[in-house]
């Protein structure tokens, strides 16, 4: 490339000529979101090795929520200042690293180490990856942010059943799972190698911290999908530490691949309710979710309690879609009226109370579980998350409608 070739240019040249990065940088990504959920079927048998209580399993967990947030928070600036591939490259080196303390572990401390690298380079990939697609199809927002959506639970998925397996069958249950996962990271680094970088803009950005703040014009359309994800993603964070163990314990097993496939199976099925919900205006989806993921909380609960194998699969499986409807279509809708100049602003504040709502309710579901029993803390939290569902989706009726469902707010 000759020095007088714009910025423009270039990045229409790689575009061009590294078709490839688009569908890689997907992979990346479903991979990365894949080891964050990874550990899950594997708390129980931690817990059981090293004579820890609940509330251990769900600090580590948390953990990397935090570092997730913190991470989600600085590294816009970095990439736009230094290059997406610079910022992949260190993050997928952090990934490796994290893998590594796991396969070594000899206690809890080495479990939030690697959670704490995991939280920097999950929340780095996310964000540098999100960039570097755009900047390689700019015209395909939309469609990308579908596909990122999808790619995350398929992640999810692959990634939990398959380290259930290896952990149930393999030689090595606390560090062949991870053996294998670092194999294909070491792929996904190999990879960013070869990439180009995407973004070229000639810009000196200078670095900050995402300030998260919401404009008064939308703050009803804000609460309305904050509290809808808050919600959906305490549910998430006490499926990816406590449930594997409730629910192999209520169906009297202690096969890691039932555990996991819960798991699995939510995931899976959350995937295709986004794909499903981009036909259904947004708020409607959103309200929707909202509603069914009440309703799939307490046939959860009322699942586990009969202890039926299939009766918690299928229930994990209905709770997976309205979870995957009310996150995928309360940021779609936030997305729609979010005026572009506060843009990061706002999805600052998103992101800061979906990690929050990740990682308290875990914790005080952990710490709940120490004072009394995992099982036993299980129906009243459940129950308590059911209720902010519907608070979310009451409020979603109330909200008026700013702009259309369909129309992007400028």
């Amino acid at each position: 490339m000759s020095l007088a070739t714009s910025p423009a240019t270039a990045a229409t040249e790689t575009r061009e000529t590294q078709r490839w990065a688009y569908p890689a940088l997907l992979a990346l990504m479903a991979l990365a979101i894949g080891i964050s959920a990874s550990p899950a079927p594997l708390y129980g048998l931690y817990a059981d090795e090293w004579h820890f209580a609940p509330i251990t399993t769900t600090v580590v967990f948390s953990a990397y929520a935090v570092a997730a947030l913190v991470s989600v928070l600085v590294v816009g600036s970095i990439s736009d200042r230094f290059g997406r591939r610079r910022v992949l490259l260190t993050a997928v080196a952090t990934l490796i690293a994290g893998l590594v303390v796991f396969m070594t572990a000899g206690g809890v401390a080495a479990l939030l180490v690697a959670r704490v690298l995991h939280g920097f380079a999950v929340g780095a990939i996310v964000v540098a990856g999100s960039a570097a697609l755009l900047d390689l199809r700019p015209a395909e927002g939309a469609a990308t942010g579908k596909r990122t959506g999808v790619a995350f639970n398929i992640g999810i998925t692959i990634a939990v059943v398959g380290t259930a397996v290896d952990a149930q069958y393999g030689p090595s249950p606390l560090v062949a799972p991870y053996a294998a996962l670092a194999v294909l990271t070491a792929l996904g680094l190999v990879a960013v190698i070869l990439m180009r970088e995407t973004h070229r803009d000639g810009r000196a950005v200078a670095l900050h911290i995402a300030r998260p703040r919401v404009p008064a014009s939308i703050a009803a359309d804000f609460s309305f999908s904050a509290l809808g994800v808050m919600a959906s993603w305490s549910v998430l964070g006490v499926f990816l530490s406590l449930v594997p163990g409730i629910a192999s314990r209520a169906a009297g097993t202690d096969n890691l691949v039932f555990g996991g496939g819960v798991v699995a199976v939510m995931a899976a099925f959350a995937g295709v309710s986004q794909l499903l919900a981009v036909r259904v205006p947004a708020k409607r989806a959103a309200i929707t979710g909202d509603f069914g993921t009440a309703a799939a909380l307490l046939i959860t609960v009322a699942a586990v309690d009969a202890g039926g194998r299939w009766e918690i699969v299928a229930a994990a499986a209905i709770l997976g879609f309205f979870f995957g409807l009310a996150f995928g279509s309360s940021l779609r809708h936030l997305g729609q009226v979010v005026p572009a100049a506060h843009r990061g602003e706002v999805m600052s504040a998103f992101y800061v109370l979906a990690y929050l709502a990740m990682a308290v309710p875990t914790v005080l579901a952990g710490w709940a579980a120490t004072t009394w029993s995992a099982d036993s803390v299980f129906t009243p939290f459940m129950v308590a998350v059911a209720l902010a569902c519907l608070l979310a989706g009451g409020l979603g009726l109330r909200v008026p409608r700013l702009t259309p469902d369909a129309v992007p707010a400028h």
